[in-house]
């Protein structure tokens, strides 16, 4: 029994998917919530910097006293994690190896294709994880970084949102993967867009939900669930303003938030 938080970033408003996907599975468990919002997006940045922003955002968790961190964020987890994860004296989850677990299993064709930011791409962390758990199997990358703006405008559905996505997506639906890793935690944010543009005949994975599933079984094995029998609670840091992302939670979580302090991220 553990009665701490589990901390969970992202580098904006993305981490909302990992929070309404911990809510269904983890209820009676506490969270604390940052987003940085101040410094989104991260998929532009170099990797270094991403590292950099990476440990602040845990550091700051870590003084939350949480007992276990999800990095909602695809490119922290692709970039960031394997740099950084040993050193960490709490359990940490990226969703970079949730998302590939659920994507292998699903796959029928032996194709998967995979979208994300630029830095999340180009460290081909996905790449590697799936030819980690069977090197048969073909991935198809694609590169999204405008989706994050357009989730963090509350934009995931609309004729923006279509030609966006119709934009990016034409050479990998011509590639015909049979499965799609949403390898960003915005991107489920535009979940109904890609998947239409995409085709029935894709599915997509959302890491996050896969994520939520491992982080409940980690904690059932440790013995680290809170085992509480009320609805636990979430507190909600930004490193700016708080308005877009309350607009954006409202939207996506069906409910009123309220963020309880812009955070000065760069003095962690």
């Amino acid at each position: 029994m553990d009665k701490r938080p589990i901390g969970v970033f992202d580098s904006g408003v993305g981490g909302l998917t990992a929070i309404k996907e911990l809510k269904a599975i983890l209820p009676h468990e506490d969270m604390v919530y940052f987003g940085d919002t101040a410094r989104v997006p991260y998929g532009t940045r170099s990797d270094e910097t991403v590292t950099r922003y990476t440990q602040q955002c845990i550091r700051f968790l870590l003084s939350r006293d949480v007992k276990l961190i999800v990095v909602a964020c695809g490119t922290a987890s692709a970039v960031a994690l394997p740099r950084i994860a040993d050193s960490l004296p709490v359990p940490v989850m990226g969703v970079v190896p949730s998302g590939v677990a659920a994507a292998v299993t699903a796959t029928r064709s032996d194709h998967i294709g995979v979208i994300g930011t630029a830095a999340a791409i180009r460290s081909r962390a996905y790449e590697y994880a799936i030819h980690g758990h069977s090197d048969t199997v073909r991935v198809s990358a694609t590169a999204c970084p405008l989706f994050v703006p357009l989730a963090e405008e509350g934009w995931g559905e609309g004729e923006i949102a279509h030609l966006t996505a119709e934009a990016y997506l034409a050479q990998l639906r011509e590639e015909s993967p049979d499965v799609l890793i949403l390898g960003c935690t915005h991107y489920p944010l535009l979940e109904g867009t890609i998947g239409d543009v995409m085709g029935t005949g894709v599915t997509l994975i959302n890491p996050a939900k896969q994520t939520a599933l491992d982080a409940k079984k980690y904690l059932e094995d440790g013995g680290g669930l809170s085992e509480k029998d009320t609805p636990g609670e979430i507190l909600y840091y930004v490193s700016d303003t708080g308005e877009g992302f309350r607009r954006i939670a409202r939207w996506f979580l069906g409910e009123t938030v309220s963020v309880q302090a812009s955070v000065d991220i760069e003095s962690y």
